[in-house]
C-alpha cells in the first residue's frame, strides 16, 4: 500500500510526523504552572495588604450579589467589600 500525503485515515502511517501546532512556551507542565501562578498571586495580594476571606451563602443571596455587582459594574468581591465597609461605618455611628 502506497502512502499518500492527503490520506489521513491511516494514522499509523503518520505517527512519526510532527504536526504544526501551538509552540510550547513554558518548560513546566500545566499543573506546575498553575501552582506557581497561584503562589505569585497570593504573594502580590499579601504585598497589597489583602487578606482572604471565604464565605458560603445560599444560592438566592449569591444570585442577588451577582445582579447587584453587575448593576454597579463591580466584581462580586468588590461589592461585598463595599457592603461590609458600609455596615461597619454604620455600626461606628451607632
Amino acid at each position: 500500500m502506497a502512502k499518500q500525503e492527503a490520506d489521513r485515515t491511516t494514522l499509523d502511517l503518520f505517527a512519526d510526523e510532527r504536526r504544526p501546532g501551538r509552540p510550547k512556551t513554558n518548560p513546566l507542565p500545566r499543573q506546575a504552572q498553575l501552582r506557581l501562578n497561584k503562589r505569585n498571586q497570593l504573594r502580590r495580594d499579601r504585598e497589597r495588604g489583602l487578606r482572604r476571606i471565604e464565605l458560603k451563602v445560599d444560592e438566592q443571596l449569591f444570585s442577588k450579589l451577582n445582579l447587584l455587582a453587575d448593576e454597579r459594574r463591580l466584581s462580586r468581591a468588590e461589592l461585598i467589600e463595599v457592603l461590609l465597609l458600609q455596615q461597619l461605618a454604620q455600626q461606628d455611628l451607632d
